[in-house]
């Protein structure tokens, strides 16, 4: 039987059933394992076979760096207990003008029942980030509120000098140029300088399916 190819509506359904599924099978595999970065790699190689028993798709590597180029789409598993990840630095730009791709976000909570030795992973939000909303909340409001108080160059560079923005005066006056002509969307990731971005997603949690570009995808029942 012919595959259907997979597109962003698509992947946004499957991962609502996906998400369904995975919260209600326990895990033998992930019980006792405290690292968070094993489970979420584990359900991120779950989900990707999962699709692929289903759909045609571009699969990611280490070269375009995201988990769905043909979708310009990259998927994070994360903590309810602490929802953030990292993803590739590239430039400050992405602060202002967003990551360059959109997210699917699965937020699960994990708890091991010793009875029957297995993990129980609960899915609790699955959020669809499109990648037009991707960029920093603080740093897009700010600059959006100086746009709309009749700023000028000088106002943008210095707000973005103010928050540390990884770029030097040359670059800064050049992204102060570009604001002026190219207002920037409101983000509503919380991005923060390291060597690798770091993605905080309790914002994105709060926001989805109230704010446009943010769709939640499966909201989980508590226990």
């Amino acid at each position: 039987m012919q595959k259907t190819t997979l597109t962003t509506e698509l992947l946004c359904k499957e991962a609502q059933t996906f998400s369904e599924i995975v919260s209600n099978s326990p895990e033998p595999s992930l019980f006792g394992i405290t690292d968070g970065k094993a489970v979420g790699t584990h359900l991120e190689h779950k989900f990707r076979l999962y699709l692929q028993e289903r759909y045609t798709f571009t699969e990611g590597n280490s070269a375009n760096g995201i988990d769905f180029p043909s979708l310009g789409v990259d998927m994070k598993v994360t903590s309810i207990r602490q929802p953030q990840s990292s993803c590739p630095f590239k430039s400050a730009r992405q602060k202002i003008y967003g990551l360059g791709y959109g997210l699917i976000v699965f937020v699960y909570d994990k708890t091991d029942d010793d009875s029957s030795k297995t993990a129980i992973l609960r899915v609790m939000n699955t959020v669809f980030v499109d990648s037009s909303r991707t960029a920093d909340f603080q740093t897009t409001s700010g600059l959006r509120k100086i746009l709309e108080n009749e700023g000028n160059i000088d106002d943008l560079v210095a707000f973005m000098a103010d928050k540390n923005l990884p770029v030097d005066d040359i670059g800064l006056g050049n992204l102060a140029k570009e604001i002026m002509t190219n207002k920037p969307e409101q983000g509503y990731l919380t991005i923060s300088n390291a060597l690798q971005w770091r993605l905080q997603y309790g914002r994105i949690i709060e926001k989805a399916g109230k704010e446009p570009g943010i769709c939640s995808v499966y909201k989980g029942k508590n226990p």
